[in-house]
Formats: C-alpha cells, sequence, structure tokens
C-alpha cells in the first residue's frame, strides 16, 4: 500500500502528473453535527476523510479535500451543529466535479460520511452525466447491511447508523483519541407513527444523541470493517475506471 495522494500536500507538477498516470480522483463528503456525548461533531468527516485516504494508499487515486459540512438539519439547535441546504451539497458536488473534470480528471469517487448527503449525490451524478465527460460515483459504505450483521453485536435503530456501534467502531479504529468510551451509551428511541411523514426529527427523539448501542464498540469491530470497505471501494473504483476507458 502506498502513501496517499493528497493534493493539499502536492505541487501543481506532482498533480499534474499524477492526473496523466491515473486520472482518478476521491472527494470525501462529511458533516458537523452531535454525535453523542462521546464522539466528536467532526465524525462523519473524520470517518469519510480516513476511509478516503486509505482508498488513496490502494489506488493511487488523488485525495481532494473533504467537505465538511453536509445537511444536518434534525441537529440544527444543538450546539455546535453547522448545516447547509441540501441542494447546496448538491450544488458543491457538482461544481468541485467540473472543476477536477477541466484538467483531466476521468472519474471522481464521492466517499460519503453523512446518511443524508446520499440524495445529494445521486442527483449530481445524474446531472453531471449530462453535463461532462467525466465520469461519477458514490460511496456509502458499500454493502453496510451485510458488514454491520457479520461484526456489530447490536442491531442498528430501524436501519439508520448514528453515533452507534458500528461508528463507533469505525472511529476507534481511525481516531481513537477523539472518543470517549466512558459516556458511551446504549438508546433506542421510540419511533412515532407519523417519523419520516412529517418533520418528526431525529432531534426530538434522542435524549443522548446515540441511536443504537456505542457501549458494544470495539477498535478490532471497527478495523476489520474498515478492511472489508475498502476492499469493496477498491473494487468499485477500479470497475468504473475500466468502463470510462471503453466510452
Amino acid at each position: 500500500m502506498g502513501k496517499a495522494k493528497e493534493i493539499l500536500h502536492m505541487t501543481r507538477d506532482e498533480v499534474a502528473k499524477a492526473i496523466t498516470s491515473f486520472p482518478v480522483a476521491i472527494l470525501p463528503l462529511g458533516a458537523t453535527e452531535q454525535h453523542g456525548h462521546h464522539l466528536p461533531l467532526g465524525t462523519d468527516i473524520f470517518l469519510a476523510e480516513g476511509i478516503s485516504r486509505k482508498l488513496s494508499e490502494k489506488t493511487g487515486a488523488l485525495l481532494l479535500p473533504t467537505l465538511p459540512f453536509g445537511y444536518s438539519w434534525v441537529w440544527r439547535d444543538i450546539p455546535g451543529t453547522l448545516s447547509i441546504q441540501q441542494h447546496h451539497v448538491e450544488a458543491v458536488i457538482k461544481d468541485i466535479a467540473h472543476s477536477v473534470s477541466r484538467y483531466g480528471i476521468k472519474l471522481l469517487v464521492l466517499v460519503n460520511g453523512h446518511d443524508a448527503n446520499n440524495s445529494s449525490m445521486k442527483y449530481a451524478a445524474r446531472e453531471l452525466m449530462d453535463e461532462l465527460d467525466m465520469s461519477v460515483i458514490y460511496l456509502f459504505y458499500p454493502n453496510i447491511e451485510s458488514v454491520i450483521d457479520m461484526h456489530c453485536d447490536s442491531p442498528t435503530w430501524h436501519g439508520m447508523i448514528h453515533a452507534c456501534e458500528f461508528e463507533t467502531s469505525l472511529m476507534l479504529a481511525l481516531k481513537p483519541e477523539l472518543v470517549q468510551m466512558d459516556k458511551a451509551v446504549s438508546e433506542y428511541p421510540k419511533k412515532p407513527n407519523l417519523y419520516g411523514k412529517s418533520t418528526i426529527s431525529l432531534g426530538n427523539l434522542s435524549q443522548s444523541g446515540v441511536y443504537g448501542n456505542a457501549i458494544l464498540a470495539t477498535k478490532e469491530k471497527g478495523e476489520k470493517m474498515i478492511d472489508i470497505f475498502i476492499e469493496n471501494m477498491t473494487s468499485l473504483l477500479f470497475e468504473a475506471y475500466e468502463r470510462t476507458k471503453e466510452e
């Protein structure tokens, strides 16, 4: 595994040379929002960035700076949360895509750490297909359900991940110095009948900000899950890149 090609640490000549040999770039997408009392507000940033760095090391793709803001409306009243509108997330993705396409990137890989970014990624990719001669793929923990079933000991909250065993384990593997396990809790709030059909939000349901059982998280679980994600993402990246050469 080589060194990550982080463009912030490279000169213009180094970036140009890298694009000539492998015209692929990775854009990590995060958010700044509460993750309980045991995880930092930058959790989604750290996870997207950490996994993207490993993907860059594995593949040789360029690593772009991480987008630190997402659509975090549900946590908007909690101190520290920074939320931008969903269509702004989509617009930023598109602007970055147009930027990198101008100097030869043929494949942009979006690596997401924040669930609410998924819609923005999907619609940005669809619009970009009609605007650019560049492919875009968007990844959010590929095969997450089976990975959680295999390596986590607690169920998710109705399929959602937030400050739970899953995210806490990933943080213990990537940024253990920022995890306060003595404050980790287990909480599965009751799901109102109108949840998902009204403006009832996550911010009003959980007392701790945790949705799941963070107490059961371990570094070992996180490392095993990250290895699987990197393997899957590497395969998807190269498959998408091969398709660009056929088009």
